[in-house]
């Protein structure tokens, strides 16, 4: 039987996760790469329910839900929460990120700096997080641990922002912790 690519990256999903692994989900939603609104948001949540952390934007928020209110926190537990996810995360640009686990929501505030490009500030807070989750696996059980490591995530985003790019840009681990110290090129 021939399975149709979906199918089989399901089945690979469904695999790793018996295997122990974490999936991390960052829907990055780009339209202009979907047949249609109705086929990304289709695909995007064909997956969901399958994801250990997801991190969401506020746009992606309003277009999930349907034009929902992205800072609704019923909007947010009762229409993306899923009864297996173990974090949520909602980054809010430069502002902060706030983030939903079972035992609690935080919001983490953003680190000001001066943006020049934010191509790929999303995909360097998410790194950043993966990051710290690699070191430290079970962090997003314990809210100082987490907000610690979301901290780190931020820095993350806000030392790429800082310059052009989206692969040049991403920081160093040492780049990352000069934003958290304040400390600025």
């Amino acid at each position: 039987m021939l399975l149709r690519e979906s199918e089989l990256d399901i089945d690979l999903i469904k695999k790793a996760k018996r295997e122990g692994s974490l999936m991390s989900y960052d829907p990055n939603l780009r339209l202009q790469l979907w047949p249609s609104p109705e086929a990304a948001r289709d695909g995007i949540m064909s997956i969901w329910d399958q994801a250990d952390i997801i991190k969401i934007s506020e746009e992606e928020i309003v277009f999930l839900t349907g034009g929902d209110d992205p800072n609704d926190e019923a909007v947010v537990l009762d229409k993306l929460y899923h009864p297996n996810l173990k974090l949520l995360i909602i980054t809010e640009g430069r502002e902060c990120c706030r983030y939903y686990t079972k035992g609690s929501k935080i919001r983490v505030p953003g680190i000001q700096v001066n943006a020049v490009d934010t191509t790929g500030a999303g995909d360097s807070f998410i790194g950043g997080l993966l990051y710290a989750l690699a070191a430290d696996p079970h962090l997003y059980e314990d809210k100082d641990r987490l907000t610690k490591a979301l901290w780190f995530a931020n820095a993350c985003g806000a030392a790429t922002v800082t310059k052009r790019g989206a692969i040049p840009a991403l920081p160093t681990k040492e780049a990352a912790l000069e934003k958290l110290q304040g400390t600025d090129d």
